[in-house]
């Protein structure tokens, strides 16, 4: 299907990045994935995607992060969601995909998901192509587990890989501090030193089956951060500390800060210290950044991609 098309037309996608309050991974299988549990919860750190027509499918990425890790061929992500869209409806035409990031790039927040997430619903919305959420749920699950998320947004529980989503009830709002440390982590080598160290140690996963904690659901459901701060968990934390051993200095600096919880958000580096209040997380973060930190404020849950 190739159709005349408005070259002035620019469909504008906002959708969040994401911190994992719970992670649960079970033991390696025989085709090397892991089935997990987790509970997402989207922040309000966001990234921006516009589309629009073009003669060819072409890609361009800006931030206020840095982005000189972001790819521009056919492993992005955000790339491949609109080629799936485009695909899936047989519109044989160009898109142009602007990418603003304002998620840390490679920090465990699911960024090159939400670009994903945000191409999926504004190629649809750009070429018309009529795609259900189920529709496009079902083509973001084969990008990765993070992007049926970006696409639902809210707290929600993972189980499988991660993309078998329940919208997880929840009061109020949290708030969190994030601190973006530097130096990437490949997720896959998390991963693989995280089974190694299970190995090397004989530490067999809580469960065959991962499951949550219901700890974590009661304290979502009250809205009781201190409870959800001493439940939060997260497997992979064992294996980013490992490789980053100045994590745990982190960590612990957080919590000395006055945060109710700390953690590892996904393989990491990036870590999320749970705050009482938007003032307490103002506080947690002005004393990380005394210690040289560069803190941010954010609350969650927000919105999945949603159309600007």
């Amino acid at each position: 299907m190739s159709l005349p098309f408005d070259d002035a037309r620019r469909v504008h996608v906002r959708a969040p990045g994401k911190i994992n309050l719970f992670f649960e991974v079970g033991p390696v299988g025989d085709d090397g994935y892991h089935d997990v549990a987790s509970v997402y919860q989207a922040v309000s750190l966001f990234e921006d995607v516009w589309a629009s027509h073009a003669d060819t499918t072409s890609l361009s990425v800006s931030g206020d992060v840095d982005v000189s890790g972001v790819p521009l061929d056919e492993s992005n992500l955000a790339l491949r969601a609109a080629r799936l869209v485009t695909g899936a409806v047989g519109w044989e035409g160009g898109i142009r995909l602007e990418i603003h990031k304002g998620v840390p790039v490679a920090g465990g927040m699911g960024g090159g998901s939400a670009d994903a997430a945000a191409a999926l619903v504004a190629v649809n919305e750009l070429i018309d192509g009529g795609l259900s959420a189920a529709d496009l749920h079902a083509l973001g699950s084969q990008l990765g587990a993070d992007v049926p998320f970006a696409l639902l947004g809210g707290t929600a529980v993972g189980t499988g890989r991660g993309d078998e989503l329940a919208p997880a009830l929840g009061r109020g709002s949290f708030a969190w501090v994030l601190v973006a440390d530097g130096g990437g982590l490949s997720t896959p080598e998390v991963y693989g030193t995280l089974d190694r160290l299970r190995a090397d140690a004989d530490i067999a996963p809580d469960r065959a089956t991962p499951s949550v904690d219901p700890a974590v659901l009661r304290a979502l459901r009250s809205g009781d951060a201190a409870a959800l701060g001493a439940a939060i968990r997260n497997d992979l934390q064992l294996a980013a500390v490992h490789l980053r051993p100045d994590l745990a200095v982190l960590l612990d600096k957080g919590l000395d800060a006055g945060a109710l919880g700390g953690i590892v958000s996904g393989s990491g580096p990036t870590t999320a210290f749970l705050a009482s209040s938007a003032g307490h997380a103002r506080e947690v973060a002005e004393r990380l950044g005394a210690a040289g930190r560069q803190a941010h404020t954010v609350s969650g849950p927000v919105a999945g991609a949603r159309l600007i």
